[in-house]
């Protein structure tokens, strides 16, 4: 009896120690909402997390092509093998062998002899809008203005692409501008990737990228800018009228960040998951164990957390998007993460090493994120070659960090069953790149050709748009 007791108490003593291990019971917050029985795959949807019912032919264009003579790695992990590729529209509509000519005769034929045709990338982790240092000028608006915001955001848009990037998701960008882009994209009217964005960052009063407010009177008036990235909220109902703000404009996930109590992630996540939508959070330590006691569906970046916490990512399904290059440029760059409350601890390139591999040991899905700000988007393609090299150094092959790169990537983003390999039915997000990435990821620094949407947007490694079609004018009755 006494050592039931002394063991009943060990115990108990054990999980008041270690805050992520009392979390075994589930999380906090109700589960995505799941709208499978009453939206079956009959019904034609928008192609986003939202799945809002469209016409059939919606977004998508005219025409056939097929891809012939180049060796095709799939992103299911699967050895590279020879095979031709047919696309109707925006759908990959055959896998074909070498020699089967089975296709459309009014299909567009494109010679990839030597090259390697692949599943788009995506990049988990982006900030389209994000200010750069050379606007810091008297005639600079742009934390301001929206216009400043979506040239930047184009700008950004058609650097992703000349690296293979076909899907990006936005973390964080200023007001409307990542919605604007997203459908502008969508129509085909601006080349570059598909976007995925939560609009704005969600944290408290001094929280991390509270400061991004940009408003005369932060913080006792956090909410005055309307093109702000981030959105500050206190209380409970707050963090929820937060989430409900973001989805009114359209947004595909929510981002949250710490600081914040365990009441305003509990209510943010529980209420982002009544709409459908997954949420990511930036945190560390404390706010990691809350995080996933609330219920969240990804951690960014590869600050530190228990292994107890690490274990329960594992067991829940919590993925990580490790982010190991923006650390290693402010490392390389500043010498240290400096200045900010929100990163009060060790944090060098040693440590986020071996977070990830910790990560990796304990079995966590992990996908491809870059958080390139600032003008950090001048590394690409170097900067997604760096990550895919992290991957590898952390215990991944070359052909596990490709897939984490499209099919895993494409799950984490929750669309996977219609991106990120290359299969019948999937969506034409195909990169084709002039060398074999799966055995030397330099490759990738010769991206040639890439389809978004069934839609060509670069030729040659060019940035390509098709000529405009004159619409006759009115005749005079």
């Amino acid at each position: 009896m006494k050592i039931a007791t002394l063991v009943s108490g060990l115990l108990a003593a054990a999980a008041m120690a270690s805050p992520s291990a009392a979390q075994d019971g589930g999380p906090e917050a109700r589960p995505i909402y799941n709208r499978d029985q009453w939206l079956p795959p009959s019904v034609p949807t928008s192609d986003d997390v939202l799945r809002i019912p469209a016409p059939t032919d919606f977004n998508a264009p005219k025409g056939s092509f097929v891809l012939v003579g180049g060796r095709l790695f799939d992103g299911t992990g699967k050895p590279a093998r020879p095979a031709t590729i047919v696309v109707e529209g925006k759908a990959i509509t055959a896998v074909l062998g070498p020699e089967e000519k089975n296709w459309p005769a009014e299909a567009v034929v494109y010679d990839v002899a030597g090259k390697t045709i692949m599943p788009g990338l995506i990049d988990l982790h982006t900030h389209l809008t994000f200010l750069e240092p050379a606007e810091s000028h008297v005639y600079s608006t742009a934390h301001l203005s929206g216009a400043e915001s979506a040239m930047r955001g184009v700008r950004r848009m058609g650097i992703h692409l000349q690296a293979g990037v076909t899907s990006v998701r936005d973390l964080a960008s200023h007001g409307d501008t990542p919605f604007v882009l997203k459908r502008a994209q969508a129509a085909g009217q601006v080349p570059g990737p598909r976007i995925f964005t939560a609009g704005q960052l969600i944290t408290q009063t001094g929280g991390h990228a509270a400061l991004h407010a940009m408003v005369p009177g932060y913080p006792e008036k956090p909410n005055d800018n309307p093109n702000s990235m981030v959105r500050i909220a206190s209380g409970p109902q707050e963090w929820r009228e937060a989430v409900r703000i973001q989805f009114a404009k359209g947004a595909d996930l929510i981002k949250l960040a710490s600081e914040y109590t365990q009441e305003e992630i509990t209510a943010a996540v529980d209420e982002a998951h009544s709409l459908g939508l997954p949420v990511t959070v930036d945190s560390e330590t404390q706010y990691i164990d809350m995080a996933i006691k609330a219920g969240v569906d990804s951690i960014e970046h590869p600050l530190p957390r228990s292994d107890a916490a690490i274990a329960l990512m594992a067991k829940r399904g919590i993925a990580s998007v490790p982010t190991f290059v923006p650390y290693r440029i402010i490392s390389r760059s500043s010498g240290g993460y400096f200045g900010s409350t929100s990163r009060r601890f060790e944090l060098n390139e040693g440590t986020i090493v071996e977070m990830g591999k910790k990560l990796r040991r304990a079995g966590v899905k992990m996908g491809i994120g870059l958080d390139l700000v600032i003008n950090w988007p001048e590394y690409m393609p170097g900067a997604y070659i760096s990550e895919l090299e992290s991957f590898t150094q952390i215990g991944f092959t070359k052909i596990e960090a490709l897939v984490a790169a499209t099919k895993t990537s494409a799950e984490i983003m929750h669309m996977g069953d219609r991106l990120g390999t290359i299969e019948v039915g999937k969506l034409a997000d195909i990169i084709v790149v002039d060398g074999n990435p799966d055995e030397d990821f330099g490759a990738l620094r010769k991206v040639r050709t890439v389809f978004v949407n069934g839609r060509l947007m670069l030729q040659d490694g060019r940035i390509y748009k098709p000529p405009h079609e004159e619409v006759p004018m009115p005749q005079a009755k």
